[in-house]
């Protein structure tokens, strides 16, 4: 992986392009709303980023991401309403397209083994942005130590949440009724609780999955956002991210 080193406030005052005009909603307001909430844990607004390029986790726990790319790709800030939002590199094909995501070191906290966890992003992606495999947010691979996924798979555009397990192989789904490739701002949240995986699409559910009440995530891998790398089957997302965010409990 090679590091861009050049998404430094100055540098990005010439990507500022209008991306839309909704209104955000915060992940910090979602879990205050709920009684029984996560607590928050990792949290991105891409509001500011550092002079080294660094975006700062304003959850306060450190999981500071950095970006990194290939074939030049790159991450823009762009503006939201009266903040900004991450976009990502444009839809390609062929063997040399730009990649870029956004990572965060494996810490033992971003590792909820079998307890409750939700996380979610507002999400901007236009029709012809859909492709076969876009991730949103993504922590571990399904092949070994388990993981949990946001992503929009698919043509249609249909989000879902993924989680599979530290032990068992097996990767468990639960994938939206609705597509969000509309080219408008939407609010996406997965909660695991027990033996549920459920999936919301702007507040209201839209997938619901059993999945084992003893999956277990516990891995190495570092909190990726915007694809699950930038290798060439990164799984690249092509849309635009606010309000990224995880939560226990």
């Amino acid at each position: 992986m090679r590091r861009w080193g050049t998404l430094a406030a100055t540098a990005l005052t010439s990507a500022v392009a209008l991306l839309g005009t909704a209104s955000p909603t915060t992940a910090a307001t979602t879990a205050s709303e709920d009684a029984a909430g996560p607590v928050i844990i990792a949290r991105y607004t891409f509001d500011t980023v550092e002079a080294s390029g660094t975006i700062g986790d304003l959850s306060g726990r450190g999981h500071t991401l950095t970006p990194f790319t290939t074939r030049g790709g790159k991450v823009k800030l762009a503006i939201r309403d009266t903040g900004r939002a991450a976009a990502f590199p444009a839809k390609c094909t062929g063997r040399k397209c730009p990649h870029a995501v956004l990572q965060a070191p494996n810490t033992p906290e971003l590792n909820p083994g079998a307890n409750p966890i939700r996380y979610g992003a507002t999400v901007k992606l236009g029709k012809g942005q859909t492709g076969s495999g876009e991730n949103i947010l993504q922590k571990g691979y399904s092949a070994a130590g388990g993981q949990y996924k946001l992503q929009v798979d698919g043509r249609a555009g249909r989000p879902s949440c993924v989680m599979s397990d530290n032990v068992v192989r097996g990767i468990h789904v639960a994938q939206s009724d609705v597509s969000i490739a509309d080219g408008g701002w939407h609010k996406l949240e997965c909660r695991r609780a027990g033996a549920t995986l459920t999936l919301l699409v702007d507040d209201a559910v839209h997938a619901t999955s059993a999945i084992p009440a003893t999956l277990a995530i516990t891995n190495a891998v570092p909190l990726s956002i915007g694809g699950k790398g930038d290798g060439n089957d990164n799984d690249q997302f092509h849309g635009s991210l606010d309000d990224v965010w995880i939560g226990l409990g």
